[in-house]
């Protein structure tokens, strides 16, 4: 069909090791993380999941550091991401980092280029060429939800650390879209969309899926099909919200009580990226 997708520049990226099967994991490897919102109660979340990872039971790219976090990216905090930690200003000051060991000397030349002043930071426009340079196409409204989940701030600035966990997790999430747009048209439907949740931990009713396909269609839902850039940030939404939802379901238990100030805290960030 026509769309498809553009080249890759050299050294960006490859596909995962092994396609998607029904089996994902291999025999004696531990089972899969209960998806969040899965409709029985044996476990339901288990031990906190990894969304954005391989599938369970395929081994890391060889070219990879296994200590390295989501896609091979350093990791951008210790345990599961967004960081928890109360309900501060998301205002606060990003505190300035460094590239981890053994950064790609072309992820450190990238951020180089984007940061022209030399402070340190880039905003929200330079990481969005940042990432044009390597066929990484998105809106601004993507590019700051991206920065919010990975500062946990909407200072809208990015750090070398940071930055280097976005270019990888990006080569990451564009394997798994590739691997469920089957007939290669750049876009999945609803059902290749619920396989892919289903992949990254999260299991959402038909309603929700219904409302993630209409918000996140460019047609309006029209097509019922979400193209590349909009994947992106619908799995940064629902992985966003969850990993916020769990912090405060203590018990794993799927029920949460939240103040109204924590709600709107919790909400608005997603709402005004």
């Amino acid at each position: 069909m026509s769309g498809g997708y553009p080249q890759h520049p050299p050294g960006y990226g490859s596909p995962p090791a092994q396609p998607y099967t029904a089996a994902p994991y291999t025999a004696g490897a531990p089972p899969p993380p209960q998806p969040y919102g899965a409709p029985y109660a044996a476990a339901p979340y288990g031990a906190p999941s990894a969304p954005y990872s391989a599938p369970l039971g395929e081994k890391p790219p060889k070219d990879k550091h296994q200590a390295h976090g989501v896609g091979g990216a350093p990791p951008v905090h210790s345990g599961s991401y967004p960081p928890a930690g109360g309900y501060a200003s998301p205002f606060a000051s990003l505190l300035p980092s460094a590239f981890p060991p053994g950064t790609d000397p072309n992820v450190v030349a990238c951020f180089q280029m984007a940061d022209q002043d030399g402070s340190g930071f880039i905003d929200d426009k330079e990481l969005q060429r940042a990432l044009s340079s390597y066929n990484q196409s998105f809106s601004l409204r993507t590019v700051r939800l991206l920065m919010y989940l990975f500062t946990n701030t909407n200072t809208r600035k990015i750090g070398p650390k940071e930055f280097t966990s976005v270019f990888y997790s990006l080569q990451n999430w564009r394997a798994i879209f590739e691997r469920f747009d089957r007939d290669r048209s750049g876009k999945i439907d609803a059902n290749e969309l619920r396989e892919a949740l289903l992949s990254l931990g999260f299991s959402v009713s038909s309603v929700v899926l219904d409302l993630l396909v209409s918000k996140f269609d460019k047609t309006g839902g029209k097509n019922k099909a979400i193209e590349y850039d909009n994947f992106i940030e619908c799995c940064l939404t629902v992985k966003g919200l969850t990993e916020k939802f769990k912090e405060k379901d203590t018990m794993y238990s799927g029920n949460a009580t939240f103040t109204y100030e924590a709600f709107m805290l919790t909400v608005l960030p997603f709402l005004i990226a």
